[in-house]
């Protein structure tokens, strides 16, 4: 029996949860979902948006899955997620990024895998306000230092990069890659403008790569990758990236298969996991059982081989897959026309990919 905290998250949240939820269920794999809440809600009644008890649940049961939370743009509290990657030290996004036959693309045979630093970068959450007192401090202790003037108009945020997190995410990609028979990591960075913290990637990187010669290994600057990602995806095959690129990349990478709609990924680290879908809460479409939940099940996918339950992965794979093929029973986003009325809701894509488990020949 595996007990797996289960986070429904805000917006569309609780209704792909839901999905994901019963269609894991319907492999057979025995689980107890430990269900605990957070995100806008609950930061409304109890005044944080992550209580310590979602945190010490992880803890407990070690793997969690969980819905997107919302994070608010310029104010408010800071993102849930970040927050979790930081107090779990879940320092690997894994985002994997396959074209599946009868998607809506310009691509075909897309397989990529990002790899994305959590921990540091822009994301550390070291940040000072514009007109603050430290912000001031901040101020006149660069210009000290470096000669450089910085507006005192300025809001400013930290951007560390160190040896410790870059060696440990460098070599995640080249074992990563190494079980599951890759044949190339490419690190990218801006080194060339930010010499000390992207060249510090750069550095460590190469120095990684020594110990892998059966891998093949280089390195390309953040926009020359955007553009190449566009032009020639099939080039690329496992990417790892500090925190913000990381980010930004996979979303780009999401468009090359479809859509952030089948998008999933896993933050690792080495006590603990938690698996979600890449796209965020869409409040707009909350309640309306509209939303695609293919992206939270294949994160439930990904869960369902941490777990060590490979036969039910595959066959969830299978049915997903299929589904997706066929067309018919697939959501607005993932038909010609997105006011298309056969268009499936979010609980009758779960309830097809059920019935597929149900009917597989290999199924209970």
């Amino acid at each position: 029996m595996h007990k797996i905290t289960l986070i429904p998250g805000d917006g569309t949240g609780p209704e792909i949860s839901e999905a994901a939820k019963r269609v894991i269920e319907a492999t057979g794999v025995p689980i107890t979902w430990d269900i605990q809440e957070a995100g806008q809600d609950i930061f409304e009644k109890e005044g944080t948006p992550l209580p310590q008890r979602v945190i010490d649940s992880i803890k407990k049961n070690k793997v969690a899955l969980k819905g997107p939370v919302t994070t608010p743009v310029g104010k408010g509290f800071r993102s849930v997620n970040v927050a979790l990657r930081q107090n779990l030290d879940l320092f690997c996004c894994l985002r994997p990024c396959k074209t599946f036959k009868g998607t809506r693309t310009r691509y075909e045979d897309i397989d990529l895998v990002i790899i994305r630093e959590n921990t540091e970068d822009l994301y550390a959450g070291i940040e000072f306000n514009k007109g603050s007192e430290d912000a001031g401090k901040l101020i006149s202790l660069i210009k000290e230092l470096s000669g450089k003037v910085i507006r005192p108009d300025s809001g400013i945020s930290i951007k560390p990069i160190s040896v410790f997190a870059t060696e440990r995410i460098v070599k995640f990609a080249f074992e990563f890659s190494r079980r599951n028979k890759r044949k190339k990591v490419t690190a990218v960075h801006k080194a060339n403008i930010m010499k000390y913290s992207d060249g510090l990637f750069l550095e460590t990187a190469r120095e990684v790569a020594k110990g892998y010669p059966d891998i093949e290994f280089e390195d390309k600057i953040i926009d020359n990758l955007c553009m190449q990602l566009v032009q020639k995806p099939e080039l690329y095959d496992v990417i790892v990236l500090p925190n913000l690129y990381g980010d930004i990349v996979s979303d780009l990478a999401a468009g090359l298969i479809g859509g952030l709609g089948l998008a999933p990924g896993a933050n690792l680290g080495d006590e603990f996991a938690v698996f979600e879908a890449v796209h965020g809460s869409a409040p707009k479409y909350k309640g309306l059982n509209k939303v695609n939940p293919l992206a939270m099940i294949l994160s439930g996918i990904m869960m369902l081989r941490h777990l060590g339950e490979p036969r039910a992965a595959e066959r969830l794979d299978t049915a997903v897959t299929s589904l997706i093929a066929e067309g018919k029973h697939v959501t607005y986003d993932m038909k010609p026309r997105p006011d298309d009325p056969t268009a499936a809701t979010t609980s009758m894509v779960a309830d097809a990919i059920i019935e597929k488990l149900n009917y597989s020949p290999n199924g209970n």
